[in-house]
């Protein structure tokens, strides 16, 4: 008896999600557990695995449809067995924005090309360089590896969906490239080896740039899952939640000298931001009016502080969750903060890892931004705007001096904090940075 394969809620808040890529072609045999597919959710591309064995008899869908939660995508069955339903998709079936792409791009391109880069919002900060090759296990990679095995003629190349988006920011032909994964599929590593030989054709563009044909007045590009999401959920939070904003301007030059202290003593790197989400934990602690989520008939005020922080990735924006961090060191925020940052970007988070929140930090400091609102990301009753830190003029000690300035704005829901609460929050946490040994009591 054949079994339906449907679209899964990969993640809490998944309505839809977009095949990205069928690891199993019909009249495979499958096993339960197998990949069956990658799918795009609205915050990670994830793996849709088998429930059933048999084999694959049917692919409802192509590559590249959005498909909605619960419907057919496949069908696994014993050979031979007659499918009911569907018989497939017709051969003019597009997926959504083919057509559009057709229009812009190059008829030999479009089999090898993913969708073009989206907008990164101005509110985040940016995708930090990639450092020195490794494969996914964090290890270097080999000096050498045996050629890949060669693409049948007309077929299409073999890669992972974020191996395709990075060759497409360099402009690299992922055609070219050896690949070192199962089968000769070209990963990730592959395409960052490849950067010094790519180099020499000149400067690449900028990961944030959509690139828009030469020639065309302008360029449709269909909304990835992650930007789906962004929208709505900025449109829960801007237009219900009554918004206001406190700002003050914090001296930072003891955590200067303390972030130096740190460094100087070896070990994992503390970077400002780090010392930053430790306060804000510690803050929260001491005022849990503000660690708070709005539930429309009651308030749940959270005795644990699970700070999120802002990551920008290419579709947009992620917030992965530091659990427990009044409860962590600095160097274990350090530590953990930059794993969830560089898996964030390659699209490898689990649901558990960016939802559940207590509240929010972005930091645009790195961008040279002096000041800025955030929008807050509901739930949550309040998000932290971070600014750069700059050297000002100042009344200090009677005089004027040169010191390290750093201005941050929070943006609180009325319906759970009112103004001095939030006020009494800020005053806590300038007090922490202004002075880190206070984070020690």
């Amino acid at each position: 008896m054949s079994t339906k394969v449907v679209m899964e809620a990969l993640s809490p808040t998944m309505e839809e999600g977009r095949l990205v890529e069928w690891k199993k072609q019909e009249g495979e045999a499958v096993a339960v557990g197998d990949v069956l597919a990658e799918v795009e959710t609205d915050k990670a591309v994830m793996e849709l695995v088998a429930r059933a064995g048999g084999t694959l008899l049917k692919q409802v869908v192509q590559a590249g449809t959005t498909v909605p939660v619960s419907e057919l995508v496949a069908v696994i069955g014993e050979p031979g067995e007659k499918v009911e339903g569907p018989a497939g998709p017709p051969a003019d079936r597009e997926a959504p924005g083919k057509k559009a792409a057709a229009r812009t791009q190059p008829a030999e391109s479009q089999a090898t090309q993913p969708t073009p880069d989206r907008n990164r919002p101005t509110s985040m900060p940016p995708a930090s360089p990639a450092g020195p090759a490794a494969d996914t296990n964090g290890q270097p990679a080999p000096a050498s590896r045996p050629p890949p095995p060669a693409a049948p003629s007309g077929g299409r190349v073999k890669a992972s969906p974020l191996a395709r988006r990075m060759a497409a920011e360099r402009g690299i032909d992922i055609a070219t490239l050896p690949g070192s994964g199962p089968e000769g599929r070209v990963v990730a590593r592959d395409v960052e080896e490849s950067r010094p030989t790519a180099a020499k054709a000149g400067p690449a563009a900028p990961a944030t740039a959509v690139r828009v044909p030469a020639g065309q007045p302008y360029q449709d590009v269909p909304l990835s899952q992650i930007r789906k999401t962004i929208a709505r959920r900025l449109a829960q939070s801007i237009g219900p939640i009554p918004t206001f904003y406190l700002t003050t301007e914090v001296d930072m030059e003891r955590a200067r000298e303390a972030r130096e202290g740190l460094l100087a003593a070896g070990g994992e790197k503390v970077s400002f931001n780090d010392i930053i989400l430790k306060a804000v934990a510690l803050a929260l602690r001491r005022h849990p009016e503000c660690n708070a989520w709005w539930q429309d008939d009651h308030i749940r005020y959270w005795n644990e502080v699970h700070v999120s922080m802002a990551v920008a990735i290419d579709e947009g924006l992620i917030t992965p969750v530091i659990r427990h961090t009044d409860l962590k060191s600095l160097r274990e925020i350090s530590a953990e903060s930059r794993d969830l940052a560089g898996r964030a970007r390659e699209r490898k988070l689990a649901p558990e890892e960016y939802t559940g929140g207590t509240f929010s930090v972005s930091n645009l400091g790195m961008l040279d931004i002096d000041e800025f609102t955030a929008v807050i990301n509901p739930p949550e009753a309040g998000i932290l705007a971070v600014g750069r830190m700059a050297e000002r003029p100042v009344a200090h000690e009677g005089a004027v001096a040169i010191r390290r300035r750093m201005r941050l704005t929070m943006s609180c829901d009325h319906r759970v904090i009112d103004g001095a609460t939030g006020a009494r929050f800020l005053q806590t946490l300038k007090g922490m940075l202004e002075n880190p040994l206070a984070m020690v009591y």
